[in-house]
């Protein structure tokens, strides 16, 4: 092979600016751009349509944001709308880079620990493998961005919020939070919405996203889009 070939697949090749060895990357702007949109908007349609419509996968925090996650690279055509029951779906631009399940990874998506890519990943591989720290604060936030906790006396102790920004089925200009509560003895659990102000302003200060709070682990946006 020729050097001038080898500069050329080196080029071609799925570039890993955080060194992490992940194939998983969206190169241009507006790609990452494109995702993290979607993944903020598919998010609020969640909570939206609460447990009359919402897809039967998303039972917990990490349901919640591995089915954003897959959905967002999808291509969003009318069978992709009709097949999830969303109408009117978001005017929003596609990744073009790739459209799930023609990833670098295939349908496996999430890497765990160990290095191995999988379709499921719990809320603790999600933040770990698959996100980057940005902030002890929501200061940084842009939508389709991961709020990450620690409760030590739950069962499943990592949990997630998804930052979702402005609504676009609102013209309020708050930011919100989308997440899943997650199951609790016999309850299923459900989405919920919190401004950003109420979450900064939680009866429980567990849950609030500011620095003094240790069980608050950071803002982490997807290396996707890192």
């Amino acid at each position: 092979m020729t050097r001038r070939s080898c500069l050329a697949l080196l080029a071609a090749a799925p570039r890993d600016g955080l060194a992490d060895g992940s194939p998983l990357r969206l190169r241009h702007p507006a790609d990452r751009d494109a995702f993290r949109r979607w993944f903020a908007a598919l998010a609020e349609w969640v909570y939206l349509v609460g447990g009359r419509q919402a897809p039967g996968e998303i039972t917990d925090c990490s349901a919640l944001l591995r089915f954003c996650f897959r959905e967002s690279l999808r291509k969003h055509d009318g069978a992709w709308a009709r097949g999830l029951g969303i109408d009117p779906f978001p005017a929003l631009p596609d990744v073009r880079q790739y459209q799930y399940p023609r990833t670098p990874v295939g349908v496996n998506l999430f890497r765990t620990r160990g290095g191995d890519f999988r379709q499921f990943a719990d809320a603790e591989n999600l933040m770990r493998y698959n996100t980057v720290h940005l902030s002890r604060d929501v200061e940084p936030a842009q939508p389709g961005d991961v709020l990450f906790f620690r409760q030590l006396t739950a069962a499943e102790p990592f949990h997630s919020m998804v930052w979702t920004g402005r609504s676009l089925d609102e013209a309020s200009t708050e930011s919100y939070v989308v997440y899943h509560t997650g199951p609790a003895g016999g309850w299923k659990g459900e989405v919920r919405r919190l401004t950003a102000a109420e979450l900064a302003q939680h009866k429980d200060s567990r849950w609030r996203p500011v620095p003094g709070n240790a069980n608050f682990l950071g803002l982490r946006r997807w290396t996707l889009v890192a």
